[in-house]
């Protein structure tokens, strides 16, 4: 018999691939070096991070179904070639003082391989962890969280001692070899497959386990209701975390009194509650359920938006923007999972890769609207108390998509 691969070494391949393209969210590091030596302005610097954001959505979306049909380990090598060859680009970009050459690596190149390599992992991990769907996706996506901590000394390293040209030409070969290196061990369990013990459990009652409603494709998918509850739940929740993260600074120095440098370590902290979030709020998701956790995201943040303009005490600002961060980073590690239980496991990613399209979209939309409130009002309170708006939508999505999956799951009783 072919010897069944360990499903913990796969989760720790997946990591793998997400903490390398995870890297993505250190852009940060690069803007005042590339201001500075290459003269480029502010805004033309910022475009090339929210190119690679929408090719991310974008080929996540369009690449979906023949990632399914490649497999996870020709998909993660997929991921690595268009990755490292995006940053060595956008170093050649960097080298010829070129602002499109910069764009097309680092934007449209690397974007690609960000969006195969996001999904590629994730369907597969949910198939070796049928008892513990919502822990697995939070593990991969938890890299991605933490890949820009991992990432942010090491590029500021690279600048200061090689330049910037050749950090981005040491950063493509090294996480090519990473992610290549990770692929190789990333594989679908063999058909049937369960963990050992988990029917016993199942029939003892100790594992409740509920039954995915349905196995849709990703056609069949965008047909349902429940995709597009899904959708705009996910855009609100990104659209709305997006838009703190690019004005926690200055919101944070205006309303609660935070000195310049405090309100600098308070940015990095949100980085590290983005990542707790993401593990732990997909490990509670395995408890009480992912319609329930998404309920509890927007509960949250409903008060949490409303409050926060009013909160003048430094220390419960900055608890106020950590809770936001952990929903905000929740977000996107518990999708995975529900499109699990909603659609099924079969074609995951070319599901999961059209629901991310609300990514590209709240990427572009969360920090233009908050900038422009902004500058209408004077007041970043007003900005807040819309986004709340948007929560309480989004709790009424949240509510409607339950009771769609609970009529469904009647019907086919009813059937039985």
């Amino acid at each position: 018999m072919k010897k069944i691969k360990n499903r913990w070494l796969i989760a720790a391949s997946a990591v793998g691939v997400h903490v390398s393209i995870g890297a993505v969210y250190a852009y940060s590091v690069f803007k005042k070096p590339l201001l500075a030596e290459l003269g480029w302005e502010p805004t033309q610097t910022a475009w090339a991070f929210s190119i690679a954001i929408l090719f991310l959505g974008l080929s996540a979306a369009f690449l979906g179904p023949m990632i399914e049909r490649m497999g996870p380990r020709k998909s993660g090598m997929l991921s690595a070639a268009f990755y490292s060859a995006g940053l060595i680009v956008a170093g050649l970009g960097v080298s010829m003082n070129q602002l499109y050459v910069f764009y097309l690596g680092y934007g449209a190149i690397a974007g690609v391989g960000l969006g195969v390599g996001y999904i590629c992992p994730v369907s597969t991990l949910v198939k070796w962890f049928p008892d513990r769907r919502g822990l697995a996706t939070g593990l991969a996506i938890m890299g991605f969280g933490f890949g820009a901590l991992l990432a942010s000394s090491l590029i500021q390293f690279l600048i200061t001692h090689f330049g910037i040209a050749a950090t981005f030409y040491v950063l493509g070969c090294s996480y090519f070899v990473i992610m290549m290196a990770s692929a190789q061990y990333l594989a679908p369990p063999p058909e049937g497959w369960e963990p050992e013990g988990f029917s016993a459990a199942k029939a003892s009652g100790k594992i409740k386990k509920t039954e995915d409603l349905e196995q849709l494709n990703s056609i069949e998918a965008l047909g349902t209701i429940r995709f597009y509850y899904l959708w705009i739940m996910l855009f609100i929740n990104i659209t709305c975390g997006i838009a703190v993260i690019s004005v926690a600074s200055p919101m944070s120095q205006e309303i609660a009194g935070l000195t310049p440098a405090a309100a600098a370590t308070m940015v990095g902290l949100m980085g590290l509650f983005n990542g707790i979030g993401r593990i732990s709020w997909a490990s509670f998701s395995d408890i009480i359920g992912r319609p329930m956790t998404y309920t509890a995201f927007f509960m949250i943040q409903i008060v949490a938006f409303f409050v926060l303009p009013k909160t003048t005490s430094s220390f419960l600002f900055q608890a106020v923007v950590f809770l936001i961060l952990t929903c905000y980073g929740g977000g996107f590690s518990s999708i995975p999972a529900y499109i699990g239980d909603v659609f099924g496991t079969k074609r995951l990613s070319a599901i999961h890769g059209n629901i991310l399209t609300a990514w590209a979209a709240a990427g572009l939309v969360g920090p233009l609207i908050a900038a422009r409130v902004r500058e209408t009002t004077g007041s970043y309170e007003q900005t807040l108390q819309i986004f709340a708006g948007f929560f309480v939508f989004a709790l009424v999505c949240s509510v409607l998509i339950q009771v769609n999956i609970r009529k469904i799951r009647a019907m086919k009783l009813s059937q039985a």
